[in-house]
C-alpha cells in the first residue's frame, strides 16, 4: 500500500515542519512497510501552532452551542462514512488486530456524539440574595488547550479529549502521538468536514521536543496528557500553578481471585484483560493475585488459554494478538521476561524459547511480536510485580488470604483499574472500599469502560484533577466560572 502523507495544520494550512524535517511510521506487523511520513516538528512549530490557535479560538468560542453541536454530530458522521478505511489504517499504522480495530473505529464517533450533547448543558447557576439583586455564575472556554496523546488508543483517547474541550468553545493545539501520527490526521479531517473553523484546532506532530515547548507555551491555559507515569510528572514539574493539567498515566493492574471463584471464568476475563490489545492498554490485567487453595488450578487454566492465542498480522484471518506498537516497546517488554528469568520466577507459558509459534518465519518474519506470556513464584517486590510493563506478560503470584490479596494489590504506586472474582458480594464490596484503584471491577476484566462512566486512577496513575468520559466532571475541566453581581 502507498504511504500516506501527514503533515502539522497550521492556522488552516496542512504544511510541513519549519525545518522540513520528516519522520516515517512502518507497520509493525511487517517493518519493511512505510505507512505514513510526518513532519518532525520542533519548538518553532510549537510556537506557531499556539499562536494560530491563541489568535482564532475566540471565534469558535463565541459559537452557539448548538452550532458546537452541529460540528461534533457530522464529524461523527464523518467518522462513520470512512468506517471500513479507518479499521485498515488503524491496523497498519498501530498493530490491532481487526476486531480491535472495528471496536475502536465504532466507539470514536459515538464519544463525539456524546459531547455534542454535553455542549447543550453546560450550565451556570442562579444564587439567591436578600437585597432584590441578582447573583449568578457563567461557565466560559479556560482558552487554549493543549492535547497530548498516546499511541495505543489513536482514534479513543484523542475524541475523549478533543470532543469535551471543543463543546466547551476552546481552542485546541492537539499533539498526536509520534507513532499514529496518520490516524491523529484523521480525526482532525472529519473535524473539519464536519465545519470546525480553522482558528479552533491546530495539530502538530513530532516528540519531545515539540510537546515540551508545546506544554511550557505560556499561551497555553490547560494541558490534558493520557500516557506513560514518567512523562506525565515531567509535565507536572514544568506546568505553571495557574495552569490547569490532567494527567492520565500508568497502570499495574490486579486481579484477585478468592477461593470461592469460577475458574473458568476468571482465566477468561483475565486472559482478555492481559492478552488483548497485545497487552498494550494502561488498564491491562498485568498481576493475578490468587489464594493458594485455587492457585494451581487457575494457573493451568490461564496457561491454556495463553498458549492457545494466535499471533500474527491484524489483517489476517485467526489472529488474537496483533505485535507490539514499536521495537523500541517490545525490547521493554523482552527485558521484563529476562529480567524475571534470571530472578527465579517460574514461567509457565510464552517466554522467548517457546516453540508453540515461530515468530520468526512466513507472515511473521518481519512483524514485532512478543508471545503471550504468563509467570508463577513472582516475587511481590519484584519489578514484574510493581513496574508496568505494557505488553502481553502477567505475572501470578500466591497468597493465603483476602486481607493479604488486597495488601499485595496495593503495594506498588499505581492505583488505576483492580479486578476481583467472586461469589460473595460482601468481600467484593469490601474490596471496592479498601483497594486503592479508581475502578473497580467486579467479576470483568480490568479492561473497557461505559461510555458516561467516569475514569482516571488514583496515586501515581492520575493528578485526580477531574475524571474523564464522563459528562459534567469532563467540561469542568474545560471550563472556568465567573460569579457575576447585578443590581438594577
Amino acid at each position: 500500500m502507498t504511504a500516506r502523507t501527514v503533515r502539522n495544520l497550521i492556522d488552516g494550512a496542512w504544511v510541513e515542519s519549519i525545518t522540513g524535517r520528516t519522520l516515517e511510521r512502518r507497520n509493525p506487523a511487517d517493518v519493511r512497510e512505510v505507512v505514513s511520513t510526518f513532519p518532525e516538528s520542533d519548538a518553532k512549530d510549537a510556537e506557531a501552532a499556539v499562536s494560530a490557535v491563541a489568535a482564532g479560538w475566540q471565534e469558535w468560542a463565541d459559537t452557539s452551542p448548538e452550532q458546537r453541536a452541529k460540528v461534533l454530530e457530522s464529524a461523527a458522521a464523518a467518522l462513520e462514512r470512512q468506517r471500513d478505511e479507518l479499521i485498515v489504517e488503524l491496523v497498519r499504522e498501530e498493530g490491532k488486530t481487526r476486531a480491535e480495530a472495528t471496536m475502536e473505529v465504532s466507539r470514536t464517533p459515538m464519544n463525539l456524539r456524546y459531547y455534542a450533547g454535553e455542549a447543550m448543558r453546560t450550565a451556570g447557576v442562579t444564587l439567591p440574595t436578600g437585597d432584590g439583586s441578582l447573583v449568578f455564575t457563567l461557565r466560559a472556554p479556560v482558552g487554549v488547550v493543549a492535547a497530548i496523546t498516546p499511541w495505543n488508543f489513536p482514534l479513543n483517547i484523542p475524541s475523549r479529549k478533543l470532543g469535551p474541550a471543543l463543546a466547551a468553545g476552546n481552542g485546541v493545539v492537539f499533539k498526536p502521538s509520534e507513532v499514529t501520527p496518520l490516524l491523529g490526521q484523521r480525526l482532525v479531517d472529519a473535524l473539519l468536514e464536519g465545519g470546525l473553523p480553522a482558528g479552533a484546532i491546530a495539530v502538530l506532530h513530532g516528540g519531545a521536543e515539540a510537546a515540551s515547548a508545546l506544554v511550557t507555551d505560556e499561551r497555553v491555559d490547560a494541558v490534558t496528557f493520557t500516557g506513560s507515569t514518567n512523562v506525565g510528572e515531567a509535565i507536572h514539574r514544568v506546568s505553571r500553578a495557574s495552569q490547569r493539567t490532567q494527567l492520565e498515566m500508568g497502570g499495574k493492574n490486579p486481579v484477585l481471585v478468592l477461593e470461592d471463584a469460577d475458574l473458568d471464568r476468571a482465566a477468561t476475563l483475565i486472559a482478555k484483560g492481559a492478552f488483548g490489545l497485545a497487552g498494550q492498554a494502561c488498564t491491562g490485567t498485568s498481576r493475578v493475585i490468587v489464594h493458594d487453595a485455587v492457585h494451581d488450578e487457575l494457573v493451568e487454566r490461564i496457561a491454556a488459554k495463553a498458549r492457545a492465542l494466535r499471533v500474527g498480522p491484524g489483517l489476517a484471518d485467526g489472529v488474537d494478538l496483533g505485535p507490539q506498537a514499536t521495537e523500541r516497546q517490545q525490547q521493554s517488554v523482552l527485558g521484563y521476561v529476562a529480567r524475571a528469568l534470571d530472578t527465579g520466577a517460574t514461567l509457565v507459558a510464552g517466554g522467548p524459547d517457546d516453540d508453540d509459534q515461530d515468530l520468526t518465519a512466513g507472515d511473521l518474519a518481519h512483524g514485532i511480536y512478543v508471545r503471550p506470556t504468563v509467570f508463577t513464584d513472582v516475587d511481590p517486590t519484584s519489578e514484574l510485580a510493581t513496574q508496568e510493563v505494557f505488553g502481553p506478560v502477567l505475572a501470578v503470584l500466591r497468597v493465603q488470604s483476602f486481607d493479604e490479596a488486597l495488601q499485595v494489590a496495593d503495594a506498588t504506586r499505581f492505583g488505576l483499574s483492580a479486578g476481583i472474582v467472586t461469589r460473595d458480594i460482601g468481600r467484593a464490596m469490601s474490596f471496592a472500599r479498601r483497594v486503592g484503584a479508581g475502578l473497580v471491577k467486579v467479576n470483568q476484566p480490568t479492561t473497557g469502560q461505559a461510555m458516561n462512566a467516569p475514569f482516571g486512577g488514583l496515586k501515581d496513575s492520575s493528578t485526580q484533577t477531574s475524571k474523564e468520559q464522563a459528562g459534567d466532571s469532563m467540561m469542568s475541566f474545560y471550563t472556568v466560572d465567573k460569579t457575576v453581581y447585578l443590581s438594577a
